[in-house]
């Protein structure tokens, strides 16, 4: 396993963390299709959350929040279109960040709610 891998593993899991502590119920982590991938997928107050999870061990080049480009975007509604087609889903859906900088074996984590919309 690459440093990176453990690094985004890392931080997917404070991610879930802090989603639990915050009343999400997750339904999902990691959830396929095809090449794309939604991190975490999650309920909360009758409404669906799509949630990209970045993380970095330092700021330097870039902002971990500032790594969800337009691609990225319309990658993650095509998986979240699947998802909620498989999953037979009527409910609000939004799409959602967590920013995470690790330093050490301390963090800094920054949720970023309706980060973009489903209408690029």
């Amino acid at each position: 396993m690459g440093i990176t891998q453990n690094i985004g593993e890392k931080g997917e899991k404070i991610a879930q963390n802090y989603l639990l502590q915050n009343g999400f119920q997750i339904l999902h982590t990691n959830w396929r299709f095809g090449y794309k991938e939604l991190d975490i997928i999650a309920t909360k107050n009758a409404c669906l959350h799509i949630v990209e999870v970045k993380t970095r061990t330092s700021q330097f080049w870039e902002n971990p929040k500032d790594a969800v480009v337009r691609r990225k975007q319309k990658n993650m509604i095509a998986a979240a279109d699947a998802y909620i087609s498989k999953y037979d889903i009527n409910m609000q859906t939004q799409f959602d960040v967590i920013s995470i900088i690790l330093d050490a074996e301390k963090y800094d984590i920054e949720y970023i709610s309706e980060a973009f919309s489903s209408t690029l």
